[in-house]
C-alpha cells in the first residue's frame, strides 16, 4: 500500500507554487544523517517508499530511519485519447512538494560509511539532486 493519508478535505486540489527555499524540515532533527535535496518539485509515493527501501535494504536492520516528507497533495489526471474539456481528470496519486533544503529522509544508529552509501542508495531513486548531512557535533 503506497503512502497516501487516511482522509482529505478535499479529493482534488489545484497545482499550486513550487517557489522559494524549504523554511521549515530543513535540518536535521531526529537522527544522526540525512538526505537534503537540492531541487524543487514533486516527489511521488512510489518514489518516497523506493527510497526508503533502498536505505533499509543497506541498513540490513541496523540504525532508525526517519521519513521526513508525506504525500498529502493529490494529482489528477485525464484518460489517454480524451479531448480537452470535460472537466478535471480523476484523482491519480500522492505526491510531496519538496523546495531545496527539505530533508527526506534521516537516519541514526550506524557508521558514518554505511549511512552514506544508504542515503546514495536512496538519493539515487529520487528525482533531484541531494546532498548528505551529518549532525555536528560540539567539542567539550
Amino acid at each position: 500500500m503506497p503512502l497516501m493519508p487516511k482522509r482529505v478535505a478535499h479529493r482534488k486540489v489545484q497545482r499550486g507554487a513550487h517557489a522559494g527555499i524549504a523554511s521549515s524540515n530543513n535540518k536535521l532533527d531526529f537522527g544522526e544523517y540525512g538526505l537534503q535535496v537540492l531541487d524543487r518539485g514533486w516527489l511521488t509515493a512510489n518514489q518516497i517508499e523506493a527510497a526508503r527501501v533502498a536505505a533499509t535494504r543497506h541498513m540490513q536492520r541496523r540504525g532508525q530511519i526517519w521519513l521526513r516528507v508525506f504525500p498529502d497533495k493529490p494529482y489528477s489526471k485525464k484518460p489517454l485519447e480524451t479531448r480537452m474539456g470535460k472537466g478535471k481528470g480523476a484523482p491519480e496519486g500522492w505526491v510531496a512538494v519538496v523546495r531545496p533544503g527539505n530533508m527526506i529522509i534521516e537516519l541514526s544508529g550506524c557508521p558514518e560509511t554505511v549511512a552514506k552509501e544508504a542515503l546514495a542508495r536512496a538519493a539515487s531513486k529520487l528525482p533531484f539532486r541531494c546532498r548528505f548531512l551529518a549532525r555536528q557535533h560540539a567539542a567539550v
